[in-house]
């Protein structure tokens, strides 16, 4: 089990840390030799207070040193706009970072160099600086345009040894597979009688799959069903039930997808489904939202719980 250093990879991979306190008072920020403009809290009674960092950074660093920092954090854009937030996106479980020696000034790494756990922090850097320091890439165009600065707000919880690290995670995604299965079983319910009402609604006749996919043969094909394992072709068309279409085979010059079936490559309702048709089926999948995308959903066109509609055609089985 690593723990995360790749910062690029999740602030653009894209909820408040908590971390109100921070835009408030605190005065001016402070500003590193390397160019970092920073404010630095620390908790004290439940409150937060500005914490000074001497010009050096801290001398306390070496001490931590190989210990692992978990933390969240949240990106920000020049104009505020939220890049990634790790509370939201890893569900509450927080990132958890390997404090290394510093070797590139100006960067996220000698940022993290200033923080003790329980503080709070925001952190503001040069686009241009922090994407060749800390992203080695350039600077993506949307980053540009939003303003010459990126925030970082961190929230610094717990300093612990990686045997220590390594087994919070592990109970921590143990109770986070819990609450998701609890909240999956409680969703499928509530889909399924939205899924019957759309049904109704539109005149279908669906038969029901065991896991909660319903589907519609609209044109019977008549060759085998595939099996776990093997590889389908399928053209498709993925649209809400209020008919906004997300996604298409036309979109990709109507070329099939292919995916081994039943081996996680696709959302578990095209696992299911598919599996349901013969080759040369054309058919309807209503997929529930715990059989897509859940609690989370999509980017920005497939919301959280949302069941999902699927026109497909199994063009071919290998």
């Amino acid at each position: 089990m690593s723990f995360q250093r790749n910062f690029l990879s999740l602030a653009l991979a894209a909820g408040v840390l908590g971390l109100a306190s921070c835009n408030k008072g605190g005065g001016d920020f402070t500003k590193t030799k390397s160019g970092i403009e920073y404010k630095i809290f620390k908790s004290e009674g439940g409150k937060y207070s500005d914490k000074s960092v001497g010009a050096e950074g801290d001398a306390t660093y070496k001490d931590r040193l190989g210990k692992i920092l978990a933390l969240n954090v949240e990106y920000r854009t020049a104009k505020d706009s939220v890049l990634f937030n790790s509370r939201k996106q890893n569900q509450g479980i927080p990132m958890r970072i390997k404090l290394q020696e510093v070797t590139t000034k100006g960067g996220i790494e000698e940022a993290l160099a200033l923080l003790q756990p329980g503080d709070s922090a925001v952190f503001r850097f040069n686009v241009d600086t922090i994407f060749a320091k800390s992203f080695k890439q350039p600077v993506p165009p949307f980053m540009k345009k939003a303003g010459n600065t990126m925030s970082m707000y961190v929230k610094a919880d717990k300093l612990q040894t990686e045997d220590e690290a390594k087994a919070a995670q592990q109970t921590e995604m143990e109770e986070q597979q819990k609450k998701m299965m609890a909240y999956a079983e409680q969703q499928l319910k509530k889909d399924d009688v939205i899924l019957q009402e759309y049904i109704k609604k539109n005149n279908l006749t669906a038969q029901k799959d065991p896991s909660g996919v319903y589907y519609v043969v609209t044109k019977a094909g008549t060759g085998a069903k595939p099996t776990p394992g093997q590889t389908v072709s399928v053209l498709y068309k993925g649209s809400l039930l209020d008919g906004k279409v997300f996604d298409s085979s036309e979109k990709m010059g109507n070329k099939p997808i292919e995916f081994p079936l039943g081996v996680g490559q696709v959302i578990p309702g095209w696992d299911k489904g598919i599996g349901l048709l013969n080759k040369g089926t054309k058919a309807t999948l209503l997929i529930p939202s715990s059989l897509a995308y859940g609690q989370r959903g999509a980017g920005a066109d497939i919301p959280a719980d949302a069941p999902l509609r699927f026109d497909v055609e199994l063009v071919d089985i290998k």
